[in-house]
């Protein structure tokens, strides 16, 4: 092998290693990049991940806003879930209990976890939940029923534009992911 072609097969594979260290440095960079963009654009659809506190406001019964509800399992999620009622009427500031029903229906315990999303993403911003069965899993033993209580306001500041916000719940199994109930984190220490 000459000279010449050594260089250009080493000038080659430092080539192909920079493009792979860039390839998984772009890959690393896009779920913040995605977060980012989406925000900007208003249409990341995520809602809080913990306990709005309600502040007393006057309720706005000039104006209605449809709350659609949606539940869907992963596919190895072998639990019916449905909420208690596929649309509502509210009024924004007005304060709404509702729940989800869920059974299990494996022969062993399962823990489960819900992932909100609210859609249009603009909307978001506006759908304050002040107790929400998706801040914490839920553990379900075999062939056993749950009602998940749900309370939640639209803000006054809700924009004009948005009549309908739909929130939807993907209910994942994390049985198999190191969950520890609490009494055996109690028992652990």
């Amino acid at each position: 092998m000459t000279d010449a072609k050594a260089y250009s097969n080493r000038k080659l594979i430092g080539l192909l290693l920079l493009g792979c260290v860039g390839m998984f440095g772009f890959g690393f960079a896009l779920v913040p990049l995605y977060d980012v963009l989406c925000e900007k654009l208003g249409i990341n659809g995520k809602t809080q991940s913990t306990a709005a506190e309600y502040k007393a406001v006057t309720i706005d019964t000039s104006r209605t806003v449809t709350v659609e509800f949606m539940a869907q399992t992963q596919k190895d999620m072998p639990w019916v879930f449905a909420p208690e009622m596929k649309r509502i009427q509210v009024h924004p500031g007005e304060v709404i209990r509702t729940q989800f029903h869920a059974k299990n229906l494996s022969a062993q315990q399962i823990v489960g976890q819900a992932i909100p999303s609210v859609s249009p993403g603009q909307g978001a911003a506006y759908f304050h939940k002040t107790e929400c069965f998706c801040f914490n899993q839920q553990k379900l033993d075999a062939n056993a029923n749950a009602q998940l209580p749900l309370i939640f306001y639209v803000d006054t500041e809700l924009p004009e534009q948005i009549s309908t916000l739909t929130l939807s719940y993907t209910l994942y199994n994390i049985t198999d992911k190191g969950y520890v109930d609490d009494v055996e984190q109690g028992a652990a220490k």
